[in-house]
């Protein structure tokens, strides 16, 4: 079960995504989708504290929405919220697993001189 605190304070972001939309300059719907996008990458990530599962949405939402004209240029879609849905549920993970790999150094053994080290 939730905790009460997280439940209403869901609530409150999405009463203020909702109210944002309806701000001059702001594309409502690739804020909306950015928000759902974000919302499922929170909601599928149970092993992580709420604190930073609220951190990784805000984060997922902002990259989201800004990643959403981008996509509409690379990938065959018409809709700015589907764009900034897809932007926003894969920026945190696609982030995280860059920083992973960065994490190990590269295996640069192949790029000797006189090819790839025998057995």
């Amino acid at each position: 079960m939730t905790e009460p605190t997280s439940l209403t304070g869901t609530a409150m972001l999405a009463t203020g995504v909702g109210l944002a939309s309806l701000l001059p300059g702001i594309d409502g719907d690739a804020l909306v989708g950015a928000f759902a996008g974000g919302t499922l990458f929170v909601v599928s990530a149970k092993n992580l504290p709420i604190w930073k599962r609220l951190v990784y949405l805000g984060i997922s939402v902002v990259a989201g929405y800004y990643a959403a004209p981008d996509v509409l240029r690379w990938l065959p879609i018409q809709s700015a919220g589907v764009a900034a849905f897809a932007a926003a549920a894969c920026a945190i993970t696609v982030t995280l697993g860059l920083i992973e790999r960065s994490r190990t150094p590269p295996d640069l053994s192949r790029f000797r001189r006189g090819g790839p080290p025998s057995a």
